[in-house]
């Protein structure tokens, strides 16, 4: 299925399923990309559009990333103006798409994903999220360099790569929602990227896909 964005209007068929990758633009440690969410959330999307002939959308880049806004490089746009996004860019789909569904990667956006989808709901539009999700550390660790590797390793710095905060997100989260991420880990890793590889991020991918082709049916 080619990506939305190259299509020409007349290639599109009545009703399409419209997959939109969301991610984010914020550190991911010293190793690796400020885009790591949006390439994985792209990554994802173009896999489950091509086994499930969905056609796949421009990435919505800029997520709400407050929480690593101590960090150089973050682009944060916040849960309010996220939410309102989602919901106009909904409102525009579905004037001709069928289905609007949110591929996420990004933890932060999920407040503003719930409020936006509930609002097109009570509207009557046909939009859902659903998330790359996997088990595994909670960021920039063991986890997301496996996958970088696989999905893009020319930009996985690994002689930089170093060990974080490893306590389990849930008794981290009191304190990272109070303080930011920069607060509970100063190389902004949660996790530990020691032993990644791209096998690893292979088979990770392939459960992020087979979850999200599943819950489509």
């Amino acid at each position: 299925m080619p990506a939305l964005a190259a299509a020409r209007y007349p290639d599109l068929p009545e009703r399409p399923r419209v997959l939109v990758p969301v991610g984010a633009t914020e550190q991911h440690g010293p190793h690796l990309p400020l885009s790591t969410d949006t390439v994985i959330a792209t990554a994802v999307a173009q896999r489950v559009g091509e086994r499930t002939g969905s056609w796949v959308a421009p990435a919505v880049a800029f997520g709400a990333s407050g929480e690593h806004q101590g960090f150089p490089g973050v682009f944060s746009v916040g849960t309010t103006v996220l939410t309102e996004m989602i919901v106009e860019l909904t409102r525009s789909l579905a004037l001709w798409a069928g289905e609007v569904v949110f591929v996420n990667g990004h933890g932060g956006n999920v407040a503003a994903l719930r409020a936006a989808v509930e609002t097109l709901g009570a509207e009557g539009h046909n939009a859902r999220w659903l998330p790359c999700a996997t088990a595994g550390d909670a960021h920039a660790g063991y986890t997301e360099t496996s996958i970088m590797l696989y999905l893009s390793p020319g930009d996985v710095a690994l002689d930089k790569a170093a060990a974080g905060n490893v306590e389990p997100l849930p008794e981290l989260m009191d304190r990272l929602r109070r303080n930011g991420v920069r607060a509970v880990s100063p190389n902004g890793v949660l996790g530990d990227p020691a032993g990644a590889s791209a096998r690893a991020g292979a088979e990770l991918v392939d459960r992020m896909v087979q979850r999200i082709v599943d819950e489509l049916g």
